[in-house]
């Protein structure tokens, strides 16, 4: 992977650790099919004991892998930033490229004739990439809300439900946000915001918090933050869990796909599923065919004309 250097720099032995620590980390990830935020990185390094939980702390990791990068020491792909992504069309060179990709990509939708209809929202951006792979093996569609869902977001997402329920499943939300005044909120607001869009029909409608809980705090241990008492919530909050909050960012990405899989694992009626991916791969085989034969496809089809 590229380790492409654009300046030379020396780096203090504290420094030297530090590039040390997180190459070791960023290989580890790695090794499980992840990359990581700087926000993870740092959380990995406070969780480890190595650097203190401190906004100074953070600041000087940032500025000391930046360095990093730009000299040559750390993977330019082992940092990602989930929240900015260029897009463009796609191009292939041939007829057989195109349908050896839809082939690829083809997908039966599993959850069809299953009694449920999960989605995942997360509250921030920057997990997008954490939970892509485990929602895609799932099957099931997954967003970032940032924060608060948006009214029209929300709006949408209500009329998916009245959909779902139309169709005779039951339309489950897995809802992942910080253990913060505003995060745990999010919960509520979600709840109380889909029932109003889908109305008298959301009493069919499942919401769940998988993470970030307090059970999870104390399992795992996160490192802990200042609550912001500027925070409207705030007062509440203290008096439940006190002056400590949690982000979502801080769990390991192996354990928030693993939250995720349990939940939406124990809503598939398997007999369905094998169903539909046995479908599926006869599919895949009949495109992947085609592809494979392109040419003497092609040849008939001249002959025709």
């Amino acid at each position: 992977m590229p380790k492409i250097a654009y300046i030379e720099k020396k780096f203090a032995a504290k420094s030297e650790r530090l590039i040390a620590i997180a190459n070791q980390i960023i290989a580890e990830y790695r090794a499980q099919g992840f990359d990581l935020t700087l926000r993870q990185l740092y959380y990995q390094m406070v969780a480890r004991d190595y650097i203190p939980n401190s906004q100074r702390s953070y600041k000087r990791l940032g500025s000391v892998v930046n360095d990093a990068r730009l000299s040559g020491r750390i993977d330019w792909y082992a940092i990602t930033d989930r929240t900015r992504s260029i897009r463009s069309n796609g191009h292939w060179d041939s007829v057989e490229s195109i349908i050896q990709s839809c082939a690829a990509q083809y997908r039966v939708d599993k959850w069809e004739k299953q009694d449920y209809r999960p989605e995942v929202w997360i509250e921030k951006d920057a997990l997008i990439g954490v939970i892509a792979g485990v929602c895609s093996d799932l099957d099931i569609p997954y967003f970032s809300c940032r924060g608060y869902n948006s009214q029209s977001e929300m709006w949408r997402a209500g009329q998916r439900m009245i959909g779902h329920l139309r169709d005779g499943q039951v339309p489950f939300i897995v809802h992942l946000g910080d253990h913060d005044p505003s995060g745990i909120d999010m919960t509520r607001d979600t709840i109380e915001r889909l029932k109003m869009f889908v109305g008298q029909r959301g009493l069919g409608l499942e919401v769940v918090r998988i993470a970030l809980n307090h059970d999870q705090v104390e399992q795992y241990n996160p490192p802990p933050n200042p609550t912001k008492l500027s925070d409207s919530r705030a007062n509440g909050y203290i008096r439940n869990y006190g002056y400590d909050s949690w982000e979502l960012d801080a769990l390991e990405p192996a354990v928030l796909a693993g939250l995720i899989r349990d939940e939406v694992e124990e809503l598939i009626d398997y007999e369905e599923w094998d169903k539909a991916e046995l479908l599926e791969r006869e599919q895949k085989d009949l495109l992947s065919s085609l592809s494979e034969n392109m040419s003497e496809i092609r040849t008939h089809l001249e002959g025709l004309e």
